[in-house]
């Protein structure tokens, strides 16, 4: 007959774990009210939070990149079609063979680092993930809004060369990217058709950084002013106080602002026709 701890002893172990878990909420939040933790630029992280961090964000990647077909990436098209999205996407933070990153590239914290040897950390799949969807919290952006589909997996197939090349090799491979045709989303006949996605929409809200200026329902952000909140935004009479609050109007309106009103202060942010269209969708959600 098993013994069984008896209602008291049960009682002190419940009470000790609360106590424990309690007094650990509150030092956490001694921590953070006293502002000690340095959280400039030019103080990095502990090296046991960095690993941390970079430990949890490998786990993600190769737990959500799992299940992804890669296409054929050999083609001597696809390769020159990486080389020229690469130099106008990528290379501006992580350089490449014999090339600097910008001074942007190279002051970020977290640093971006080079992809000179990402084939050998990272499958295809996995980078294309990556690429796809972006790292949140650093810096990383998720490209599927500024590039095709068949891009992202170009560049993928790219930085499979990399590690073979020599600083020749890259600047060879790279010269005539700038006069390619522009790696963008928005080209037309690109992409088939697809119907509005409010939750697409709400994801792209951040990408084109509409919660640095507004309060968005459902989008994590900051307390921010610069804009009017959008709560309520589908109930509205107007947009702009200038043309009716219907998705073609606010389809316009986030696309080309000043076409609606020439003095308003909301830049052009260059949001795709699609990416519109799913933005929209999700701001008539909110009532």
């Amino acid at each position: 007959m098993k013994a069984r701890a008896a209602p008291w002893l049960v009682g002190v172990f419940v009470a000790a774990a609360l106590t424990s878990a309690l007094t650990a909420a509150v030092m956490a939040a001694l921590f953070v009210w006293s502002g000690v933790y340095d959280i400039s630029a030019t103080r990095q992280h502990t090296q046991a939070v960095h690993s941390l961090l970079e430990k949890t964000m490998h786990r993600s990647v190769k737990r959500h990149a799992a299940q992804l077909t890669v296409p054929p990436l050999g083609a001597e098209a696809v390769l020159a079609r990486g080389a020229s999205c690469y130099v106008q996407k990528c290379a501006l933070c992580h350089g490449g063979p014999g090339f600097a990153p910008s001074e942007i590239g190279r002051s970020m914290q977290p640093l971006p680092g080079p992809l000179v040897d990402a084939s050998a950390k990272w499958t295809p799949a996995e980078l294309y993930w990556i690429t796809r969807n972006g790292i949140k919290m650093s810096g990383m952006p998720a490209w599927q809004h500024r590039m095709q589909d068949a891009d992202l997996w170009a560049v993928v197939a790219f930085m499979q060369l990399l590690p073979r090349f020599t600083a020749a090799d890259f600047r060879a491979a790279t010269a005539a990217a700038r006069a390619d045709t522009p790696c963008a989303a928005d080209v037309p006949g690109s992409a088939p058709w697809a119907p509005p996605d409010a939750e697409r929409g709400r994801a792209a809200t951040t990408q084109y950084a509409c919660n640095a200026c507004h309060r968005i329902p459902g989008v994590t952000g900051s307390d921010v002013a610069v804009g009017p909140p959008l709560a309520g935004f589908a109930a509205r009479r107007l947009i702009a106080g200038a043309v009716n609050n219907d998705t073609e109007h606010l389809v316009r309106w986030i696309r080309d602002p000043q076409s609606v009103d020439p003095e308003t202060t909301m830049p052009n942010l260059q949001v795709t026709d699609r990416d519109a269209r799913d933005m929209a969708a999700y701001l008539m959600t909110l009532r």
